[in-house]
């Protein structure tokens, strides 16, 4: 047993990792910004699966919040095993025509974020001599969807960077790449995913059950699904021209905000 902090851990790929990883007997920090919603999970998981859940609400979008989190990867109380960075935000929006402000808080969330927390866990998991780094990518950043497409191919190759660089210290890391998943992520992010194939989509369940069995054997590229992974290999040989005429931002549906966060 161990402790896992997991980031956007009050929906979505999220909320499963944090069920599936109590069921396996790991304690757990939940993060994210809805405390009350946290605090419910947190009692759930601790007395269907007998484990310590603890609650740390936070906005990584905030310095000041995200260095509370990355202070608790730090600590060596109750040292954390395994930080999954899952938090996310559906941006959907053009780029020039878009907010910016809202740009930048996307930025910060999927990229900054991520960065600050794995320099954080990295350095007191090396230091243990064990531990290991998921990060929630996308086969989105195989193709040119706005800045979310940006952002989820830097953590690809972060990740890939970050993996080379702890080889033989005892610390992995990984980053899964799931394609369309049946969480709320679409819906909070009021996404038209009506277009969207039926066989295109996957489990949650499936899918944090595949990237916990890749972590587990030190896999540093997660794609879950045959499918995926045949899509995948399509996109890295296809040309860039061929990729990027499937490019753009996501469809809204009638009367959407500007700006809908959601965790993945």
């Amino acid at each position: 047993m161990g402790t896992a902090l997991v980031t956007g851990a009050s929906a979505g790929l999220g909320l499963e990792f944090a069920w599936q990883l109590a069921t396996a007997r790991h304690d757990v920090v939940l993060v994210a910004r809805d405390e009350q919603r946290l605090t419910r999970l947190a009692g759930q998981l601790e007395a269907a699966a007998g484990i310590r859940a603890e609650v740390l609400a936070a906005d990584l979008t905030d310095r000041g919040d995200l260095e509370r989190v990355a202070a608790r990867l730090r600590s060596d109380e109750r040292p954390v095993g395994l930080l999954v960075n899952n938090a996310g935000m559906g941006l959907n929006q053009p780029f020039v025509d878009g907010d910016l402000a809202a740009e930048e808080r996307a930025l910060d969330l999927m990229v900054r974020a991520v960065m600050v927390l794995s320099h954080e866990a990295a350095a007191a998991m090396r230091a243990r001599g064990r531990g290991a780094i998921l990060n929630v990518g996308s086969v989105a950043g195989l193709i040119a969807t706005g800045t979310y497409s940006a952002h989820k191919a830097w953590v690809r190759v972060f990740t890939e960077a970050l993996a080379v660089e702890l080889k033989g210290t005892g610390v992995t890391a990984t980053v899964v790449a799931p394609g369309f998943t049946r969480t709320e992520f679409h819906e909070r992010g009021r996404i038209d995913t009506a277009h969207y194939p039926e066989v295109g989509w996957l489990d949650a369940e499936d899918v944090v059950a595949a990237a916990l069995a890749d972590v587990r054997r030190g896999v540093v590229l997660s794609t879950p699904s045959l499918r995926y992974k045949a899509v995948s290999a399509l996109l890295r040989l296809a040309p860039r021209s061929a990729v990027r005429a499937f490019g753009g931002y996501r469809r809204a549906l009638p009367d959407a905000a500007q700006e809908q966060t959601a965790e993945h």
